[in-house]
């Protein structure tokens, strides 16, 4: 069975994002699962029983319930689960895909040490016992020598039993070191924190929003929970909900909401409060319960001296008259619903943008109200004993932490965007890291800084259940279950608005010598002995899940989730004007790295259902759905507005060499009228280096291009850009 590029393309495709998201036809899926199976690497299933079991796809943030088909022990197919609060019956082409990621060749089969240089490629398989007794060796001798503080961890989130595992086991050892990949929820966190004085996720109830204004956010291209969104946007067409793209480049997301507005990129906070200047004005709000409110004559003070229509389009590049009108429009509707994040919302963001669009929501008064944001605070499930320090672990939590949080930015639970720099100017050390569920070597800015510090760190331990950038520059390789072969609790998905817990669970045996990874933690623990030990009282990871979930476990292991309808609001008092605001009363963007003069564009990064930039790489039937306008063979496209192609003498097609501060690279042009002339944009998920022939080597990542800008205000990584020159080659 012969499927060419392009027919592949057009018949999975048919109308750009649609037919990955929505709940696919059945014709398809089984066209799919027949597919899959002619890897050379996938056996065909021979005929027996069927039977299916549900789970939650851990392949992004989303959570998105799944059905599993199985052929006797064999997994065949992956459909989504009908009701489950999420995706109801729908699923991406991602979490499609699992079964190659389940029985695909990137997998790390057993324990391996690493046997050559780091990133060479060569490994010793060991065992298990083996393996627990180099980490409890390596760090008995950190912790013998009075340096538990210089131990850490990285994990995806702090959300969950396996990161709590990691945070208590850093605990009870004696380090403060617990840190996690970045994303647009630390943003959202911290803006609860400061402008509603409450400890909370941000969720938005975008099903019932009328009226939607994205500054920037991806809502079809895998912000949020990307099946969630998906059918919410497909709902708002249905019932004539309007949707507002406000970014740079003509995204997908842009190209089918009900208007795109082109902005400068790095203005959006400034648009935002030019909004509320107007909706102020105009007296578009509730002024009965929005004028008493903790500081609102504060912010009206900033907004009316400081933001002028007139001033904000000079900044934005919007027209004034534009920004009226929407404003006007916003303020009007009903259920009005402003969101960002760029993007899937991988990179913070600065701070300033977040606080004056949650300003702009509080000002229509859709705060915790139907079709708004809700202030979700964190599930409380997890409810182990206190961890019990020696004194060892009590010194050693008291060190300050590597990357600052808590101290030069008190605010902040982890920056992790501030770790290579520290390790590699030499003002901070690691003597050993522990990672999982993360892949920082590739998704992290400026990735080659990102490995130089690895190579800094004398001892690097992953957990991948893959042979990922990360995994194959660590010193040993302790690899986990992957989703489909392990219980493990998922917490509300980003972005809901209402307390959800997912499990996954076991749909077929471990196919390899794989342990999950609270197991690992668990049996590392009771091998270091003494207060460790006892902080870890269970026998097993599952042990220490089904006690932590209580009266859960039951409904869980029968429903696959439990859902509080009744969730609760965190409830506070807005704070029109945070102290933290007080940096807009002059605005200014976020600066890009490089000079005008060597770098005279701006490169821009964009992203796409169809391209993984997380943890997970793209399995080979997700690349192989990747327009031509963004790969081409195993080059990536650089959008170009033809304007700044015909200065340049760049023709359709041809070849480029994109060069920024960090970087450099060569590209396929794509001349796209959908991008501001001045602006060049690349895709992030391509240019991995490890996993299969599929996907290693396709592309550049956009990482190595891009250096991380500190936001003065929150230490998060807040670029949203980098100076860059195209050349002709």
């Amino acid at each position: 069975m012969k499927i060419g590029r392009r027919s592949f393309l057009s018949f999975v495709i048919g109308g750009a994002a649609g037919t990955a998201i929505t709940p696919l036809p059945w014709k398809l899926m089984d066209d799919v699962s027949i597919w899959s199976q002619n890897w050379p690497w996938t056996p065909v299933p021979p005929d027996g029983e069927y039977s299916y079991v549900n789970s939650v796809c851990a392949l992004c943030p989303g959570g998105c319930g799944i059905t599993v088909r199985k052929v006797d022990d064999r997994a065949v197919k992956i459909e989504g689960m009908k009701g489950y609060p999420v995706n109801d019956g729908g699923i991406c082409v991602l979490g499609l895909s699992g079964l190659q990621l389940l029985y695909g060749p990137t997998r790390v089969k057993s324990p391996l040490k690493r046997a050559g240089e780091r990133g060479e490629g060569k490994w010793e398989k060991i065992s298990w016992d083996e393996a627990i007794f180099e980490v409890t060796k390596k760090l008995s001798d950190i912790r013998s020598n009075g340096e538990s503080h210089a131990v850490g961890s990285i994990v995806s989130s702090d959300s969950g039993t396996v990161p709590n595992l990691f945070k208590r086991f850093l605990t009870a050892y004696g380090s403060p070191n617990f840190m996690t990949m970045p994303s647009i929820q630390d943003s959202y966190e911290m803006t609860m924190q400061l402008m509603q004085g409450v400890s909370a996720k941000a969720g938005f109830d975008a099903e019932n929003a009328d009226f939607i204004l994205s500054f920037g956010s991806g809502i079809i291209d895998g912000w949020g929970s990307p099946v969630r969104m998906f059918k919410a946007n497909s709902a708002w067409k249905a019932n004539g909900k309007k949707v507002i793209q406000i970014e740079p480049r003509l995204s997908n997301t842009a190209a089918k909401s009900d208007k795109w507005i082109p902005i400068k990129p790095g203005t959006e906070a400034a648009l935002a409060l030019g909004l509320a200047n107007v909706i102020i004005k105009e007296s578009l709000y509730n002024k009965e319960k929005i004028d008493s409110q903790s500081g609102f004559d504060a912010f009206k003070k900033l907004v009316l001296n400081e933001y002028s229509t007139d001033k904000v389009s000079n900044i934005t590049g919007i027209n004034s008259t534009a920004i009226v009108s929407l404003a006007k429009t916003f303020a009007r509707a009903s259920k009005p619903l402003a969101i960002c994040g760029r993007g899937q919302g991988s990179i913070p963001g600065s701070l300033n943008e977040f606080m004056a669009v949650h300003a702009l929501n509080a000002l229509v008064g859709n705060i915790n109200k139907k079709g708004g944001v809700w202030a979700v605070p964190e599930t409380d499930y997890i409810k182990w004993s206190k961890v019990e320090m020696d004194e060892t672990a009590t010194n050693g939590v008291q060190k300050e932490r590597i990357d600052g949080a808590g101290s030069e930015y008190p605010h902040a639970k982890s920056l992790l965007n501030r770790l290579a720099e520290v390790i590699n100017s030499g003002d901070g050390a690691l003597e050993a890291l522990f990672v999982a569920g993360a892949n920082p070597l590739y998704s992290m800015p400026d990735s080659k800084a990102i490995k130089k510090a690895f190579g800094n760190i004398a001892f690097v331990v992953s957990f991948s259940s893959y042979m990922d950038e990360t995994a194959s520059n660590a010193d040993l390789i302790l690899p986990n279950h992957v989703y489909l072969e392990r219980y493990e609790d998922v917490p509300t998905p980003a972005g809901l608005q209402k307390n959800v817990i997912g499990l996954t669970r076991p749909v077929v045996k471990p196919q390899f010598n794989t342990k999950n990874v609270g197991d690992t933690i668990i049996l590392i623990a009771k091998a270091l002995g003494g207060r460790i030990a006892d902080a870890f009282p269970w026998n097993s990871y599952e042990a220490c899940l089904e006690e932590t979930l209580g009266a859960k476990w039951g409904e869980l292991v029968e429903n696959g989730f439990c859902s509080d309808s009744n969730s609760k609001v965190a409830t506070g008092k807005f704070d029109f004007y945070p102290k933290a605001m007080e940096s807009l009363s002059d605005f200014s963007p976020v600066n890009v790295e490089g000079s005008m003069a060597s770098y005279p564009l701006v490169l821009i990064p964009y992203d796409s259902i169809r391209l993984s930039n997380g943890y997970i790489g793209d399995p080979p039937f997700v690349i192989k759905t990747v327009e031509d306008t963004v790969l081409k063979g195993k080059y990536a496209c650089v959008d170009v507005n033809p304007k700044t192609g015909k200065e340049i003498g760049l023709t359709e097609g041809g070849y480029a060499s994109i060069h920024t501060p960090r970087g450099r690279a060569v590209v396929k042009v794509h001349l796209y009228e959908g991008i501001m002339p001045g602006i060049v944009a690349l895709p992030r998920g391509l240019g991995h280096t490890a996993y299969d022939k599929y996907l290693a080597g396709k592309g550049c990542n956009f990482n190595e291009l891009i250096g991380p800008v500190e936001d003065p205000v929150s230490g998060f990584d807040a670029a949203w850009g980098i100076r860059a020159r195209l050349t002709k080659v």
